[in-house]
């Protein structure tokens, strides 16, 4: 089971670690997002430091317009446990974000008056 936390806006975010290529760990926060049908989602930036291989581009169209997504091949610790899985970069994430897919595997706990948040095992 891992903590989360609520910034002030109440949007949930818990801490992973994305392993580098060279097998480096960056622990980030990540901003879970059940809107996304992405394990992960990055800004492109950010992926200088992974060397993580490209997989594939794919042209989509979202909220903001049509847009160009790059798909990455990623490894990531959650919960103690490493995962490897595609990853979409693109220039218009403005964090780091988990999605829907995760939820697959765990258990979301949300209590926000008691400052509750936790990603667990199912």
């Amino acid at each position: 089971m891992i903590q989360g936390e609520f910034d002030s806006l109440g949007q949930l975010f818990f801490e992973i670690d994305l392993i580098a290529a060279n097998g480096e760990i960056f622990p980030i926060n990540a901003l879970l997002d059940t809107g996304s049908t992405e394990f992960l989602a990055i800004n492109d930036q950010d992926l200088e430091a992974l060397s993580w291989n490209l997989v594939d581009r794919l042209d989509v169209l979202t909220a903001m317009g049509e847009t160009t997504l790059e798909t990455y091949l990623g490894k990531v610790v959650l919960d103690g446990e490493e995962f490897t899985i595609p990853v979409v970069a693109g220039s218009g994430f403005r964090e780091t974000i988990i999605g829907l897919p995760w939820l697959r595997h765990r258990r979301l706990v949300v209590d926000m008056p008691a400052g509750v948040l936790t990603l667990e095992r199912s």
